[in-house]
């Protein structure tokens, strides 16, 4: 009996992906600063990302209220839970985290939550 625990099973499996975490600095630096919105409320704020196909550092970000998600009951555990809860995203785009370049999806102006 040689088990082979250290390899890898045949079946491709999806990439997993991050949890949500603080805002990326370039991301909320830009959300104050371009967008106008208060810094008191943006750095309460929580990210989740997934890697994008086109560079090695470059993820596309989605934006939340973790306190709006809470009131809602909605757990967001990753990039995709947020594709069956729109309503919660704030501000969606990509950014490199080498060059710190930041692009915003364009969207309507995100209402802003109580903090």
């Amino acid at each position: 009996m040689f088990w082979k625990f250290w390899a890898k099973k045949s079946g491709s499996e999806p990439p997993r992906l991050p949890r949500p975490k603080d805002l990326p600095d370039p991301v909320g630096r830009d959300i104050v600063v371009k967008l106008g919105q208060d810094p008191d409320w943006v750095w309460h704020l929580k990210c989740v990302m997934r890697p994008r196909p086109e560079g090695v550092k470059c993820y596309d970000f989605r934006v939340f209220s973790e306190r709006n998600a809470a009131e809602n009951r909605i757990v967001v555990k990753n990039y995709l839970t947020l594709d069956e809860h729109p309503e919660l995203i704030l501000f969606q785009g990509w950014y490199d985290s080498v060059s710190k370049k930041v692009v915003f999806a364009e969207k309507p102006a995100p209402r802003k939550l109580a903090a």
